[in-house]
């Protein structure tokens, strides 16, 4: 039997082609429900480990810690209780969840949406900008905004960074850096790659990793964001977009560390 036990059939169910996320931050928050009352909880009172990558400066690509970055992972409390579900089916494989962030400080989203990432754009192609350079941006980045009605999505709470790793040790190869802003980085990207005479055990190995992870977040409710393998969301509006929820969860949230 494959060292992944039961988990092995989900390293073999292909990822479904993406829906399509633009307009997310359009769809309508149940500000008033008893979800949005949830506090923000830290991942280790969850048993869930981690550590913020923003908070580090053993971060590629950036090898600094970034300005108002917190140095602890936190969420809203039904995105923890999940988690430690997935972990829990994970546990017989000797494998867990490790979490780079969280709930994120809007300086921190400034900082990437405004400041870095359209720096190293501009870098690569001196040409871009207005629209065409914000397209690119938010390809990856979304604006910043801890608003009712359009926070960003990691100012809810309840999204997520995060891959496999094996209890204790090495993550498990998904065939990017984590913030790799390239087509590399979406979900699917290698399930197209199948048939590929030149598909490499690298492309193999990452395209069953990234598939255990897909669907066991699928399995405890949260959606994928199509373009980034590591993101999921529980309750925000990109999750209620893409699981077809007709309102989400929840709107953006405090926290003190």
């Amino acid at each position: 039997m494959s060292v992944f036990g039961t988990l092995q059939a989900l390293r073999e169910k292909p990822i479904p082609a993406p829906r399509e996320k633009r307009g997310y931050r359009d769809i309508p928050i149940d500000v008033s429900g008893a979800s949005n009352k949830e506090p923000i909880v830290r991942a280790d009172a969850f048993d869930i480990a981690g550590e913020n990558y923003y908070a580090s400066t053993r971060n590629p690509p950036y090898y600094h810690a970034v300005p108002g970055a917190i140095d602890v992972i936190a969420m809203r409390e039904g995105a923890a209780k999940r988690l430690r579900d997935v972990n829990a089916k994970l546990a017989a494989a000797e494998l867990e969840l490790w979490v780079f962030d969280a709930w994120r400080p809007q300086a921190v989203q400034i900082y990437f949406h405004d400041q870095w990432f359209p720096r190293v754009l501009k870098q690569r192609d001196p040409s871009l900008s207005g629209d065409a350079l914000l397209a690119q941006v938010e390809t990856y980045w979304a604006a910043p905004s801890a608003g009712a009605d359009a926070p960003s999505p990691h100012a809810t709470g309840g999204a997520i960074d995060l891959t496999i790793r094996w209890r204790g040790g090495d993550p498990l190869w998904m065939g990017s850096l984590f913030d790799d802003a390239s087509e590399i980085a979406h979900t699917a990207h290698f399930e197209g790659a199948a048939t590929d005479a030149a598909f490499s055990f690298s492309a193999e190995e990452a395209r069953a990793n990234r598939r255990l992870l897909y669907w066991l977040m699928r399995e405890a409710g949260f959606a994928s964001n199509p373009n980034e393998w590591w993101h999921f969301s529980y309750g925000d509006q990109m999750w209620a977009q893409q699981a077809g929820a007709p309102a989400a969860l929840y709107s953006g949230a405090d926290y003190t560390p």
